[in-house]
């Protein structure tokens, strides 16, 4: 034996380089892996009631359909407008697709489409059976009057059959019913109630919620539901496209706001049309009238003077004079068109008045040149250009005037329908595999976050080396959680065989063999044993326990005594126990069952007027350890937590070798610590830790390697029966 416990040092430094212990701050993926598959009956009810939400949120939300149309904008001006010239360019000025967007989102806009669609009347369908089974009314309303006393109480529409309904009011009194299409009235408080139902379909007894709402909500309702935006990049066409309940109604409304769009943008560039035509109007009497008097001027002069002869250099130098005018009155016009679109610093207006200085320094040499001619070709000359230039004003005018006439009647606009709405037959949202989906990996992430969070509250220590290293106590054992029957049975009270003897094959007996050898090498001459723990549920009578079966199993003589005689565990099938020995109420031989187990015997924790902390103190204990020495081969003694009671500290100095019962995960360094200071004040004797309900570690074994003095009890060696 000695032998043995030379070469176990050895050994276990070997083994140590083997073991692997990650820091605390590292996250193994198997090790969670691990954690979550323990807790896998918790996951599952979570999936379980992820399913539920997800089947009760996919079919709780109504099905939206989103009908599209497309619009083209001409963003480079029409072919009409181009058509009619000078005229034409300055009414047609090009609007980027990005403006048409806005106005088509504006309330100049949407405002009529929310008059013309009935949107600020609402009837909401009630009944959450009907909505999850969607077989939900429907009432479409035409007109809706709420009387101004009661418009935010809660007023009710009921289906009586198919083409009537009644209206409900706030004090549940039916107030007014009649048939769909016809205009009802009520009288409610001096004040009247109006309804007009445009269209209905709902089973008989259906009740609907009436409500009338701003139109300024009803604008914000209509744009929130529709998507405008540019297809492509820079191409005029405008895709647009609106969700609702209906379908028909989708499509409806997305074709009133085409439609209205369309009409505004044609009726404002006619009322362009419109105030330029009765601009030119005025002006074109005033430029008759310059005409006209030029003309008699030119007139007289010559009745005055007589036939002048008029050569032709003065022909050539009166037609380039009128040409050099008309220029500059074209340059003048595109000059105004861009001062409309950019600064006078810009460009494209300086190159205009480049050319305009220009054309004048031509005409300023012509006229220079024009006074050496006899005066009175120069007079007949100035008269002329000046009936030339008032006579192209005025043509042009009247060409201008007929072009505004023209888009006036015709109606034209930048914008055109290219497609219109259609009716869709499958609803675009909700997408049900999306949601349940989700729901579902919401349910498990909730729960492995729940899970990670109560792991986290767990932050006690985890390794025997760790324990070993601070406070120089070896850990003989790690045993694992176990799931067999016998432990729920356990704690129901019956009298079951202990676990190494129902389930041998079960990892935790296998840690209890792994504990029994580790004792049987360090305190192979002791008799007497004291298990005990920190705190409550650590699981220390199911180690004494299992702990004196493997030495009965081992043909000896076993004595297990409940110590606990406050909340015994430990059955016998004697009322008496230790308290009534230690009272003197009756002798040890009498207190003592058998159990279970061949050659175990049990003490149980039996019955006493006096506090156990006073029946422990003095030599009455020890004399009934003395007197059980001479009877049994090994003595198992299950003490009260440590840390609640001073029973085990008056048992620990008569006993032979003391194991410390540890709950995996649950205790700090320092309250470790701090219950060895407790016990080494009592006495100096042999002890060590064993590690009661590990966990999988990231190698997948329940606690990786079991440690006993300075060695190791392998790995799930009886996980598997043999074939």
């Amino acid at each position: 034996m000695d032998q043995n416990n030379q070469n176990m040092p050895q050994t276990n430094t070997m083994l140590q380089p083997s073991v692997q212990n990650p820091a605390d701050d590292e996250i193994d993926l198997l090790e969670v892996l691990g954690i979550l598959f323990k807790h896998k009956a918790f996951l599952g009810i979570c999936i379980v009631l992820g399913c539920v939400a997800g089947f009760l949120a996919s079919n709780w939300a109504r099905p939206q359909f989103t009908s599209n149309a497309l619009l083209q904008v001409n963003v480079k001006g029409n072919k009409a407008s181009r058509a009619m010239g000078e005229m034409g360019a300055l009414l047609d000025v090009a609007s980027p697709a990005e403006a048409e967007i806005e106005l088509l989102k504006s309330r100049m806009v949407l405002s009529y489409v929310v008059e013309k669609e009935h949107l600020c009347f609402i009837a909401k369908p009630v009944g959450a059976l009907n909505r999850l089974t969607h077989k939900e009314g429907r009432m479409d309303l035409e007109n809706l009057q709420i009387p101004k006393i009661a418009i935010r109480e809660k007023w009710m529409a009921k289906v009586i059959d198919e083409d009537h309904f009644a209206v409900i009011s706030p004090e549940e009194k039916e107030i007014l019913s009649g048939p769909v299409g016809e205009t009802l009235t009520a009288d409610y408080y001096g004040d009247t109630l109006e309804i007009r139902v445009q269209k209905m379909r709902a089973e008989p007894g259906q009740m609907f919620i009436l409500g009338q709402i701003d139109p300024l909500d009803a604008y914000r309702g209509l744009l929130g539901r529709m998507n405008v935006a540019e297809k492509g990049k820079q191409t005029g066409i405008i895709g647009v496209s609106f969700t609702h309940q209906y379908p028909d109604r989708a499509a409806a409304i997305l074709n009133s706001v085409a439609n209205i769009y369309l009409r505004q943008n044609v009726e404002m560039r006619s009322a362009e049309a419109e105030k330029t035509l009765e601009f030119l109007e005025k002006q074109l009497p005033g430029i008759k009238a310059k005409l006209d008097s030029s003309e008699k001027n030119l007139a007289d002069y010559r009745h005055s003077i007589g036939s002048v002869d008029m050569g032709g250099e003065t022909r050539a130098h009166l037609e380039k004079s009128s040409s050099l005018e008309r220029e500059i009155l074209e340059l003048e016009k595109r000059r105004q068109e861009a001062t409309r679109l950019f600064k006078e610093e810009h460009p494209s207006v300086q190159t205009i008045i480049k050319q305009q200085n220009r054309l004048r320094a031509e005409l300023a040499k012509l006229k220079s040149s024009a006074e050496k001619m006899p005066l009175t070709q120069q007079e007949v000359l100035r008269l002329q250009e000046e009936v030339a230039v008032n006579n192209a004003q005025y043509t042009s005018m009247l060409n201008n005037i007929q072009q505004l006439r023209v888009v006036r009647a015709g109606e034209v606009g930048n914008v055109r329908i290219v497609d219109y709405a259609q009716i869709e037959r499958r609803p675009s949202k909700p997408n049900k595999k999306m949601i349940f989906g989700g729901c579902v990996a919401g349910a498990f992430l909730l729960g492995a976050l729940l899970i990670y969070l109560m792991q986290m509250t767990r932050r006690g220590v985890r390794g025997s080396l760790e324990i070993e290293r601070e406070t120089g106590i070896s850990v003989y054992a790690k045993i694992p959680e176990s799931d067999n029957s016998i432990l729920h049975h356990r704690k129901k009270g019956k009298n079951v065989k202990p676990l190494v003897e129902e389930s041998p094959e079960d990892p935790a007996s296998e840690a209890f063999r792994s504990l029994y050898t580790a004792i049987d090498f360090s305190v192979a001459q002791e008799k007497v044993i004291m298990v005990t723990g920190m705190v409550p549920g650590v699981g220390k009578s199911f180690v004494a326990k299992n702990l004196a079966a493997l030495y009965a199993n081992n043909l000896k003589k076993v004595l297990l005594i409940d110590a606990d005689m406050r909340r015994g565990v430990v059955y016998s099938k004697h009322k008496m126990g230790l308290g009534d020995v230690l009272s003197g109420k009756c002798l040890l031989d009498n207190a003592v069952a058998e159990s279970l187990t061949e050659n175990m015997f049990v003490l149980g924790a039996g019955n006493s007027n006096v506090t156990p902390s006073e029946l422990l103190r003095g030599d009455k204990f020890k004399k009934l350890l003395d007197d059980a020495r001479t009877k049994f081969d090994m003595i198992v003694v299950d003490t009260p937590p440590l840390n609640l009671v001073t029973d085990s500290e008056l048992i620990f100095p008569v006993v032979d070798f003391a194991l410390f019962v540890l709950h995996y995960g649950r205790h700090s360094m320092d309250q470790i610590k701090e219950a060895m200071v407790k016990v080494d004040r009592c006495c100096d004797k042999p002890k060590a830790f064993v590690m009661n309900h590990c966990e999988h570690d990231s190698r997948g074994y329940y606690g990786g390697y079991g440690y006993y003095g300075k060695g190791y009890y392998g790995k799930g060696y009886y996980s598997k029966k043999k074939a």
